[in-house]
């Protein structure tokens, strides 16, 4: 970590200092505010923990529960969402508490008894290495504690205001409302407290609607949701029991002439969740189905795992529900088809605008990245670093996302509910599984070219960072201290963007900074065009003295006065010799920034490359080098070569707003 960069720190470093609207924060919600989230779901509270760094945006989140939540729903922790966990600060306290799914066993009917089931295969879950974080399975409660501790750290100091539910809002063109920063009049009641029944309205800049499948937020936009029917019915239920079944804690599939049933091990021991099959559900049910009891499921339960039994002692929660997929056309109030439309004001995500079964694993994982995904393009418009037009790249981005999620849920919860021998062959689920693991673990999210993400022409140059896709780590050796450690694992979750510079073959060597280069402070950099140093160097070298001083570097062109010269963008650099070769003070200065309130060189964004795990190889980079642009929600925005320096100035452009 880095946190004594102002001055010397005692206390828990990962509570940092208050600002803004963090310094004072009234208790009560205010009547006007830039932001506005409703619901503290997964992706509601991701989006408050990442605008909680951007403490000049006035950001709320209401919530119509009086309180945390207690018993959640969701429990599936895919990869992904670990890596993000990282980026928030906590994915080691999470690891720790979760449960860690190692294999998949995968159980169907005896063929010398069809009326027993027997084990028939057990793959590992991650037979590829796709990541280096975990499956696991954590109560959604605890994610959402985690994330809450985040925001109420972090200078924006943000916590939820419980009590409070969305009932309508209202949208006034910019142009002639009496505050145009903020259009959005929203009407809300209180659930509890004093004021419990009594209404007000506030206004807001934006509005995020992550309050669930019955989305007040999406309907007062007028979006609705399309796709199938539920036809198929489920009982689940979180049980602890005394068991004969040898995989009570791994993870299964089972198949047998009465059923199927997906079993999950939860965290802390003994506890279990089971989906039990209870069949197809038909269409004059009227949802009766619904009133399943909880005995009538663990008599279902018991009659597909013969010749095991289950003997429960105790119900931790149970619901019954039926499989539907369903999608919404766009996930904002903008109507992307008429010409000139204005910028989106109001957003939704989750399960406001995508639902499906459980059987993935995919509910709060995707609206995780959901909120992820919006809260920092929020974050840079409202702050004035970014046009209103990075909006738009939010619904384009995320509602593709999710109708590949449901075409893919729509064929593994068909699967998981047909019988083994409807099947094309006996290991169809289970190659299944194997073959299409990275899509689940939430890899397969590819974005295309937008202003966020550039071209895949120069993607040759370093083939393992796929542009549009998430940053896959890998292991570096930071030079000043030769740690060993995961590159990707430095980058926070802090609204900035990340430039790593993969050098070329010529070993580091000292370079008299640039004329005018900013060092820290108020200094700012030299607007002379013609550098002569600049010319004269090459590589790296060249391409960090562009960095620290031309007028058209990101680092210069957008910063503000006062700031950090990586306030916006942190550079690091990667080395192709061993740490032993070379000095860090070798590398050019744009790598060793002074920041903070002392002007401090910060010398821990300068790798090199391991010898017996080198970077450049395990990621297909061009011995010649390669610049990778990544954004701050951990997807490549893109590739380029290492003398591409205006194309990298050009695409910055259009990404941030000229300090004036």
């Amino acid at each position: 970590m880095h946190f004594h960069q102002d001055g010397y720190v005692s206390a828990d470093p990962r509570i940092e200092d208050a600002a803004g609207y963090g310094i004072d924060r009234d208790e009560a919600l205010p009547d006007v505010v830039d932001v506005l989230i409703v619901g503290s779901g997964p992706a509601g509270m991701v989006a408050a923990a990442q605008l909680a760094q951007y403490p000049d945006v006035n950001t709320r989140i209401i919530e119509k529960r009086d309180g945390r939540l207690v018993i959640g729903q969701a429990d599936g922790i895919q990869a992904r969402s670990v890596e993000t966990f990282q980026a928030f600060g906590f994915a080691e306290e999470i690891m720790r508490e979760g449960y860690h799914i190692t294999e998949m066993c995968f159980w169907n009917p005896d063929p010398e008894n069809p009326e027993h089931i027997i084990r028939t295969g057990r793959p590992k879950d991650d037979e590829t290495g796709i990541s280096e974080f975990p499956h696991l399975i954590v109560n959604q409660a605890r994610v959402l504690d985690y994330f809450a501790q985040f925001a109420r750290q972090s200078p924006g100091r943000i916590v939820p205001d419980y009590g409070i539910e969305f009932v309508d809002l209202a949208i006034e063109d910019p142009q002639t409302a009496a505050d145009p920063q903020h259009p959005v009049t929203v009407t809300v009641r209180y659930t509890a407290g004093e004021r419990s029944g009594q209404q007000r309205t506030i206004r807001a800049g934006y509005v995020i609607g992550s309050d669930g499948a019955r989305s007040g937020v999406r309907s007062a936009i007028g979006r609705t949701m399309s796709g199938d029917q539920a036809n198929h019915a489920w009982g689940v239920m979180d049980v602890l029991a005394n068991t004969d079944f040898p995989d009570i804690r791994t993870k299964c599939a089972i198949s047998s002439k009465h059923g199927n049933i997906l079993h999950i091990p939860r965290e802390g021991g003994h506890l279990f969740r089971m989906y039990v099959d209870l069949g197809e559900v038909p269409v004059d049910d009227a949802r009766k189905v619904r009133q399943t009891s909880i005995e009538e499921i663990i008599a279902k339960a018991n009659a597909i795992i013969a010749p095991y039994s289950l003997d429960v002692k105790n119900v931790a929660w149970h619901s019954v529900y039926e499989v539907g997929h369903r999608l919404t056309d766009a996930f904002d109030d903008t109507d992307e088809s008429v010409p000139d439309s204005p910028c989106p004001r109001v957003f939704i995500t989750g399960d406001a605008c995508h639902t499906h079964s459980a059987k993935a694993g995919q509910g709060m994982n995707v609206s995780m990245q959901d909120g992820f995904n919006l809260a920092w393009k929020l974050g840079q418009v409202v702050s004035g670093r970014s046009s209103t037009e990075l909006l738009r790249t939010y619904s384009a981005e995320r509602q593709v996302t999710a109708k590949n999620l449901i075409d893919f849920d729509k064929e593994w919860s068909t699967l998981m509910a047909t019988p083994q021998d409807q099947l094309p062959d006996k290991a169809y689920l289970e190659d299944f599984y194997v073959k299409t693991a990275e899509f689940p673990a939430g890899f397969m999210t590819e974005y295309t070219e937008s202003m966020i993400t550039s071209t895949t022409e120069n993607q040759e140059l370093a083939t393992g960072f796929p542009v549009g896709k998430r940053f896959k780590s890998a292991r570096v050796n930071r030079v000043c201290d030769a740690y060993p450690l995961h590159l990707g694992h430095e980058a926070k979750a802090d609204g900035r963007w990340r430039i790593y510079v993969f050098a070329d073959a010529a070993t580091p060597a000292p370079t008299v900074p640039a004329a005018g280069a900013v060092a820290g402070g108020d200094d700012r950099a030299s607007t002379n065009a013609d550098l002569a140093s600049t010319n004269a160097l090459s590589g790296v070298p060249a391409l960090g003295e562009w960095l620290e001083s031309d007028p058209a570097s990101p680092l210069v062109a957008y910063r503000r006065r006062g700031e950090d010269i990586d306030a916006l963008v942190e550079l690091s650099v990667i080395y192709q010799q061993p740490h032993t070769d070379f000095d860090f003070t070798d590398a050019p200065t744009a790598f060793r920034p002074h920041v903070g309130t002392f002007g401090l060189e910060y010398v821990e964004k300068i790798y090199a490359a391991l010898p017996d795990e080198d970077i450049f190889d395990t990621r297909g980079i061009s011995r010649d080098g390669a610049v990778v642009i990544v954004r701050p929600d951990q997807y490549v925005a893109g590739v380029f070569p290492l003398d591409a320096r205006e194309e990298i100035g050009e695409f910055f452009a259009g990404v941030f707003l000229p300090e004036t």
